[in-house]
């Protein structure tokens, strides 16, 4: 049966595959909130190993490798948040641990864009930080690397830089919650299915961006992802 829809359809968001002319395409996004100890105590929390919590970011949120982000409206403190991002060719609810791996397409680098201001308010007033983190053009992500070139990344360097000077470092292995948990624990609460990114986390030495800045990141045996910041 043909569907005809009452406006026009958006466009399937979509991420390129490294080295091949293939699209994988976005379902949903999710984040994993505060899963590296040193990034945790610098946001004012502790460094345990708390059960891991999610908050999500839109699919279109996406931007390509080598992007101009505008800077967003309604904040004067954007922060950069260098990530590695899990991409799933597989899904389910409660997958165990120690099988979830299977679940995983391939890696890439993403970075967690966040107006960092409006995070603070909202946990300052108990709300939700959909407006903090799921804005537009809040999640640039490099080419997916597939499993068969990459393997499973549990250790490795994750840095970035703007205009030249480090900012952030770190290495996969300081994750409090490694990728086979994070699955299993986020398939607990979601049904989650191929197309599924999930960005794991970020070390610490978040900062802010202005427009001009010129913003280079990645992980190490994954890739390097870079973007600008220009004035909306």
């Amino acid at each position: 049966m043909t569907e005809y829809f009452a406006v026009p359809a958006a466009p399937r968001p979509a991420v390129e595959v490294a080295g091949s002319t293939l699209l994988f395409p976005i379902r949903r996004i999710f984040c994993v909130g505060r899963n590296y100890a040193e990034h945790a105590r610098e946001m004012g929390m502790g460094g345990d190993r708390a059960l891991p919590f999610f908050f999500t970011k839109p699919a279109d949120a996406v931007m390509p490798n080598g992007s101009d982000v505008p800077y967003p409206s309604h904040t004067k403190n954007l922060h950069h948040e260098i990530e590695l991002v899990v991409a799933l060719s597989g899904g389910g609810s409660d997958v165990k641990a120690d099988t979830a791996l299977s679940l995983v397409f391939g890696y890439a680098v993403g970075n967690d864009l966040t107006r960092r201001d409006q995070q603070g308010a909202a946990q300052d007033l108990g709300r939700p930080w959909d407006t903090a983190k799921g804005f537009d053009h809040s999640a640039p992500v490099t080419p997916i690397v597939t499993v068969e070139n990459v393997g499973h990344p549990a250790a490795g360097r994750i840095w970035l830089g703007v205009n030249g000077k480090p900012r952030q470092q770190g290495d996969l292995s300081d994750m409090i919650w490694k990728v086979p948990e994070i699955i299993a624990e986020l398939s607990s609460w979601f049904e989650l299915f191929p197309g599924d990114l999930i960005f794991t986390g970020t070390p610490a030495g978040v900062g802010p961006l202005v427009p001009g800045d010129r913003v280079r990141g990645g992980v190490d045996g994954v890739g390097v992802l870079e973007l600008g910041i220009v004035a909306r």
